[in-house]
């Protein structure tokens, strides 16, 4: 491997500033991984003339003018809106959709100094858990050994996190509706960071589930999650949603211990017919985390075993609304006419443009928020994720972080669970409640499998305190000394 992409986001970030290297130096080196790593299926759209022209012009600064990011090689989720490139969600019915506007998110990133290298495939419109959905076809995790057996790189940001795997780029973008930034870092060996609901602007991200979609970065280490969130949060008088209180500083005490910090276990989250081996990885959280000075406390969280089921009214509920929009009048896929009136159009348009698991949701949504249904299942719901993030307020008067496991399994060969949505669907049962409930969690790799693939071990804490949650990830991280990277010779 070459030794620049070994190098963690901060310190590219030196290197680049030291003028040691160059930034096209660095951008070329990325863009060569990503050409010899094309089997994954990662990327939906290239990048590379642009981010070599901004990297030239990089180099013709002086040090001194240089902003925090500058020159270092993003791939971003193809669900944020960029200007120049297309922003498809990964479904036919935007397959030839260019935004006219920029993401708030990427552009605070761009005026930071960020290059986007690439963008990344995805489940459609962020509905899955596998990277099955996309376009482009099926995403492959680096962790494959058999292509006859390719293992998923998780969903729904699996080619963002695939990225991170093979060194692709120096952190990519996703976005987390009820676990998809975290449970593909897991898969893939990644950390994985959902910032509180409303730290980060959702305008410009095509959306999902409005209540819940956040932006997040994936990254190589903990440090550089807490280095990228710094430049991607903002508030935005664009999105009602995003709250205006300062961020703290990431940085600044993200090393310094965790003696006397107290962490909770939840009862619930050791599920019934949970693997010896993801018990066995819990348990070495808890000895890590006492080990260095931690108070380790057995905690519940009652409302855990409805979390689920409430997610998936709520979000189809949510997707429902907001995929209305695509109906082939304004802007996407339009079928093929002549139609016998506007809804025959409707119906040609959004049934052949959107993909099997988003005309699910559709359906399940449409019907939860039908007459006679609203108050039975969607209103019920609200109430029920009112009462998860009460438990979660309850257990922070005693705890500061709450330790679990990030997926009740490594990575399974794609397709596995194709036809069973609802076993598909239990892929999200540690990373759901923290969504329901708005609260930023981080997903750290922490072992192997029997199989030898990456196992996470996730971390949530109350809201807006990311300083503290980074703190105890970074702490767990140096515990945990995750260093095993894919064979990419294979």
């Amino acid at each position: 491997m070459n030794e620049l992409l070994k190098l963690s986001l901060v310190e590219t970030v030196k290197l680049i500033k030291s003028k040691k290297v160059s930034a096209k130096e660095i951008i070329e080196t990325y863009i060569n991984r990503l050409e010899d790593t094309e089997k994954y299926n990662m990327l939906s759209e290239k990048n590379y003339d642009e981010a070599l022209e901004l990297a030239n012009k990089i180099d013709s600064k002086k040090p001194e003018d240089f902003r925090p990011l500058e020159g270092i090689p993003i791939a971003v989720k193809d669900i944020f809106c960029t200007v120049g490139n297309k922003t498809t969600a990964s479904s036919k019915i935007l397959n030839n959709f260019f935004a006219p506007y920029e993401s708030t998110v990427t552009k605070n990133l761009k005026n930071a100094g960020a290059i986007v290298i690439c963008k990344t495939n995805m489940d459609e419109f962020a509905m899955g858990s596998a990277s099955d959905t996309c376009i482009k076809g099926e995403v492959i995790n680096p962790w494959t050994d058999d292509f006859s057996k390719p293992l998923t790189p998780g969903g729904s940001s699996g080619g963002s996190a695939a990225v991170v795997a093979i060194s692709g780029a120096c952190f990519s973008l996703g976005t987390d509706t009820g676990g998809s930034i975290r449970q593909p870092a897991s898969f893939c060996g990644n950390v994985g960071l959902k910032p509180t609901y409303g730290r980060c602007s959702r305008y410009g991200i095509i959306a999902f589930a409005s209540s819940l979609d956040q932006a997040g970065p994936i990254s190589k280490t903990v440090e550089d999650a807490a280095y990228a969130l710094t430049y991607m949060a903002s508030w935005d008088k664009n999105d009602s949603t995003s709250v205006n209180i300062k961020m703290p500083d990431l940085l600044k005490n993200i090393k310094e211990g965790i003696k006397g910090l107290k962490v909770g276990v939840p009862k619930e989250y050791i599920i019934d017919g949970m693997s010896d081996e993801i018990q066995k990885l819990l348990e070495n959280g808890r000895t890590w985390l006492k080990d260095q000075g931690a108070e380790v406390i057995d905690i519940s969280l009652p409302h855990t075993k409805v979390a689920l089921p409430c997610y998936y009214i709520i979000a189809p509920a949510e997707a429902s609304a907001n995929l209305a929009r695509y109906d082939g009048v304004k802007f996407g896929y339009r079928a093929e006419g002549p139609f016998k009136d506007l809804n025959d159009m409707y119906c040609k348009t959004r049934g052949e443009g959107f993909g099997k698991e988003v005309k699910r949701r559709l359906l399940i949504g449409t019907y939860v928020l039908s007459s006679g249904y609203y108050d039975a299942y969607y209103i019920h719901a609200q109430k029920v994720r009112r009462k998860i993030a009460e438990d979660f307020n309850s257990a922070f008067k005693d705890v500061d972080v709450i330790l679990s496991p990030t997926a009740p399994s490594d990575a399974f060969v794609l397709g596995e669970k194709k036809e069973d949505p609802i076993n598909m669907y239990l892929n999200d049962v540690f990373t759901v409640p923290s969504s329901l409930a708005g609260l930023p969690a981080i997903s750290i790799p922490a072992g192997l499998s029997k199989n030898n693939k990456p196992l996470g071990l996730q971390l949530i804490s109350n809201k807006f305190t990311e300083d503290t949650l980074l703190k105890t990830a970074f702490a767990l991280e140096e515990a945990a000394s995750f260093t095993h990277r894919p064979n990419l010779e294979k």
